[in-house]
């Protein structure tokens, strides 16, 4: 009895190799992912790659009539690097310091040739030192000299004032990846309401959870940022579940695209916009607008804020972060009830 074979298929052409390596669906996916590499190079780059001050809140402080010369003079400064106003005295302008109201003040002394300008390296160190460099070469042209006077300084242990960046930063990794992995666990769009509700239940226990542990390494731990723990540790809840029930909301409308829209928001846009590496005044405009209404903007606003200047000029931040999270809930839980009313 005589068996035949049949005959070998033959090996698939490598144009068939790729097409099954690399499906439409994945290719999509490679060209967001390179869309967001560029992005983030052009943000962090376009951002921070040359420090310019621009419109710094100033006081000045000086008898009526030497006030409005100088504030004058200062307004015509080539690139407007500050926005100066007359402050009564210097008791006032540290005050202002403190509310977050002026960046920094120039005291001027009538009777001599030193005068005096106060700074808040809390923060941040860039700004401080913008501000020292500036006054400084003003007041050589008007032969006089300038000391330095931190009213609200950063911790010897928070180098350049950035260590309430970086645990913003961390809260709003977490807040973000934490989504992600609920969405992508089981689907990128919750079916249910109660599934929906279940995963930002999960997210307000992770916040929780987060919040306290960041606040307690930055500041107990490693002493990076002094008093302030139960502030912080709310301040980190609240950012942690802000991100995460932004990017919850966004894999709801979006499917897994929605993380991409998250990272290009919270990473690309935020970060550097933040005022953490360089504060709003040394940002170029369009980040210095952005920056005040992303989360890791609001949030080291508020986390410099009440570890250097005594929980002062909180309430913009805290509604910023709440609108995110109020919203992210609200926009998760619609997504959800229209699944389920949506016909077979």
């Amino acid at each position: 009895m005589t068996q035949t074979t049949g005959a070998r298929p033959s090996p698939p052409s490598f144009l068939q190799e790729v097409r099954n390596a690399v499906t439409p669906r994945a290719t999509l996916l490679v060209l967001g992912v390179l869309a967001l590499q560029l992005l983030f190079i052009t943000s962090y780059v376009g951002a921070l790659h040359q420090p310019k001050l621009r419109d710094a809140p100033f006081g000045v402080v000086a008898p009526q009539a030497a006030a409005e010369q100088a504030v004058t003079r200062l307004e015509q400064l080539p690139g407007s690097p500050l926005d100066p106003r007359p402050v009564t005295d210097e008791a006032g302008a540290r005050q202002q310091i403190l509310d977050r109201k002026i960046d920094g003040a120039l005291i001027v002394d009538p009777a001599g040739t030193t005068d005096t300008l106060l700074v808040a390296t809390g923060g941040g160190t860039s700004l401080a030192t913008a501000l020292e460099k500036l006054a400084v070469t003003l007041e050589e042209a008007e032969q006089r000299t300038v000391r330095v006077v931190d009213v609200a300084p950063a911790s010897s242990r928070d180098a350049n004032g950035l260590s309430s960046f970086y645990v913003v930063v961390g809260w709003c990794v977490g807040g973000y990846l934490c989504a992600s992995i609920l969405a992508i666990s089981s689907g990128a769009r919750p079916s249910t309401p109660r599934r929906a509700g279940i995963r930002l239940g999960t997210l307000v226990l992770v916040a929780i959870v987060g919040g306290f542990g960041g606040a307690l390494l930055a500041g107990p731990v490693l002493d990076a940022l002094p008093g302030g723990f139960f502030a912080l540790w709310g301040l980190g809840t609240l950012i942690t579940f802000a991100v995460g029930a932004a990017t919850l909301a966004l894999q709801s409308l979006l499917g897994v695209v929605g993380i991409g829209v998250a990272i290009l928001i919270v990473v690309i846009l935020g970060n550097p916009s933040s005022g953490g590496a360089l504060p709003p005044p040394l940002l170029p405009p369009f980040w210095a607008a952005i920056g005040p209404a992303l989360p890791p903007g609001a949030g080291t606003w508020a986390a410099r804020s009440i570890t250097y200047f005594e929980g002062n000029a909180v309430t913009g931040a805290l509604l910023v972060l709440s609108a995110w999270a109020v919203v992210g809930v609200a926009v998760t839980m619609g997504a959800a009830l229209a699944h389920t009313r949506r016909p077979a």
